[in-house]
């Protein structure tokens, strides 16, 4: 069925987990009960939670918007570097998916402790998740740096391809240090509710550096240069993080005794 096949099988699977979910939850899940009778919307509860939802909305889009600003950069070059940058993409998922899974671990550990007024707790749950996003990140980095060929061979590259790959791959892997601290900074964000300054850092990071560093450095006409525009967003995002870091401990977790 070509995509219209995929865009049925995307529809399918997620109707099909939703109602998977709701019938786990019936059955299985003791502690959480669902009742309607007497249900009133409460427009404060709403606001609260959309105080949250709505950044992360923004965030999500945000790298969608990036992805395409960048392929018209790259398509400057020619269409084997948007497709270096597609096949990056596929890859660097692997780096930060286990970003992201201690990531939603991390979101409610920093909320619980929030409530018991455990800030001791807090500060060690925030260092140690730092710690792991590093070495996670110094890992994957390492093998960037080492093996790129080998990575890019798993999606069939060409020669050409892998002459533009190969330092694509290296210099971008440059901002995977960075990029491991701004992650888990924004999961302290959100988890304090402060989602606002997660979206802030995201935004600057893709929209208001990376892709303009891009543009400039395009019109070297040097596509080695616009990889480098990741470690520069990273780095600048860094200052960012570390100023709301700042902000939110003194307005958070110095609160808490």
């Amino acid at each position: 069925m070509g995509i219209a096949g995929a865009a049925w099988a995307t529809v399918i699977g997620q109707v099909s987990g939703a109602i998977l979910g709701l019938i786990l939850n019936a059955k299985l899940n003791p502690d959480v009960r669902l009742n309607y009778k007497g249900f009133r919307v409460q427009f404060d509860v709403i606001r609260r939670i959309l105080s949250i939802g709505i950044p992360s909305i923004i965030m999500a889009s945000v790298g969608s918007v990036m992805t395409f600003l960048m392929n018209k950069i790259l398509m400057g070059f020619s269409s084997t570097a948007t497709t270096v940058f597609g096949v990056y993409f596929k890859l660097q998922s692997f780096a930060f998916m286990p970003i992201f899974g201690m990531n939603n671990a991390l979101v409610p550990i920093l909320g619980y402790n929030y409530g018991a007024r455990n800030r001791e707790r807090m500060i060690q749950s925030i260092k140690a998740a730092m710690v792991y996003a590093v070495g996670i990140m110094l890992l994957c980095m390492a093998v960037f740096q080492m093996i790129p060929d080998k990575l890019l061979t798993l999606f069939n590259a060409s020669d050409h391809m892998l002459e533009i790959g190969v330092p694509a791959l290296r210099r971008i892997s440059l901002s995977y240090v960075f990029a491991g601290i701004c992650v888990v900074a924004g999961s302290v964000f959100q988890a304090l509710g402060n989602g606002v300054y997660s979206m802030i850092v995201s935004v600057a990071r893709q929209l208001l550096i990376l892709v303009p560093v891009a543009w400039l450095f395009s019109l070297t006409g040097n596509l080695g240069l616009v990889w480098l525009a990741f470690p520069i967003a990273e780095l600048a995002s860094i200052g960012t993080s570390a100023f709301f870091l700042r902000k939110i401990y003194r307005q958070k977790i110095a609160t808490v005794k």
